[in-house]
């Protein structure tokens, strides 16, 4: 697919991208560096995933993409790849929070410590990035901080009492950042997507089911009638870097999902129904009871 953006409209940019190893955060760092970034590292805790993904990146992109192993509930992991970032592009322009970690799961047998564990990676991983990141960014200018959630969050997910949480908490975090950071010319927002076709994320929700199977069941609740794409994911990441005068931001792109909800009625029958109803409303005028 053509984008829509110039392919040097992120000229010179160098970005940091957690969970950049696969799914949605591969596709964004292969965006950002085809839109013109010089460099990129992407970081996860999957050494062999890493590897193969930047060789992938590299060879589709003709940029250099380095990888650096990372747990991001680890603080000092975390102040290691920014450092090993700017060790090999001597700045740091672009940090994507992609990293995260879900399961299905009843909140009434959901352990503390699976709870914690998705805490843990989504929103103190996300802020150990940050707060990483942040010296080597700050009054620099042009400096962005791009944190990945979802849609669980709005405003319920069966079965996603922990991820809902985590996400409501990296929503929560954009926000705040954003203000504390603004006046240090870090701009902080945030990408919520919704369902997304062949990636990890959407086949954990959906255990068992092939694609064709995972397609139809999600779809259902998508007004635009289709699951999203990696692709289209990117292209709100560049979309938001080139934004200058956007910040606090959540940009869902989900196709409409989080709005959903069944009709009452059925289209064909709205007129019908639509017209008995006035008739029947007019009967219900006040009436004295003395």
């Amino acid at each position: 697919m053509n984008s829509p953006f110039r392919s040097d409209c992120l000229e010179g940019k160098v970005a940091l991208v957690t969970g950049g190893g696969s799914g949605i955060c591969f596709e964004v760092t292969k965006q950002l560096l085809l839109h013109g970034a010089r460099g990129a590292v992407i970081c996860g805790r999957r050494a062999k995933f890493l590897e193969r993904a930047s060789a992938i990146l590299e060879k589709e992109t003709g940029k250099s993409c380095k990888y650096k192993v990372t747990d991001v509930r680890d603080p000092n992991g975390c102040i290691e790849a920014v450092e090993y970032a700017m060790q090999q592009y001597g700045k740091l322009d672009i940090l994507v929070n992609g990293a995260a970690g879900n399961f299905l799961a009843q909140a009434k047998s959901l352990s503390p410590k699976g709870f914690a564990t998705v805490m843990g990676i989504d929103a103190l991983g996300t802020y150990n990035m940050c707060n990483a990141a942040f010296p080597k960014m700050a009054m620099k200018g042009g400096a962005i901080i791009i944190n990945i959630s979802a849609t669980l969050q709005c405003p319920a997910t069966h079965w996603q009492a922990h991820a809902s949480a985590a996400k409501a908490s990296v929503d929560s975090l954009t926000r705040s950042l954003a203000l504390e950071w603004g006046p240090e010319q870090v701009r902080v927002v945030g990408i919520a997507p919704g369902p997304i076709a062949n990636t990890p994320g959407t086949t954990k929700l959906a255990p068992g089911l092939d694609a064709s199977d995972i397609d139809g069941m999600m779809t259902e609740g998508i007004p635009l009638g289709r699951m999203g794409e990696a692709w289209e994911i990117g292209q709100a990441a560049v979309y938001m870097c080139t934004a200058k005068y956007v910040t606090g931001d959540v940009l869902i792109v989900d196709g409409g999902e989080w709005l959903y909800r069944p009709p009452l009625v059925p289209k064909e029958m709205v007129s019908e129904l639509s017209r008995k109803v006035e008739k029947k409303s007019r009967a219900q005028a006040p009436r004295s009871k003395l």
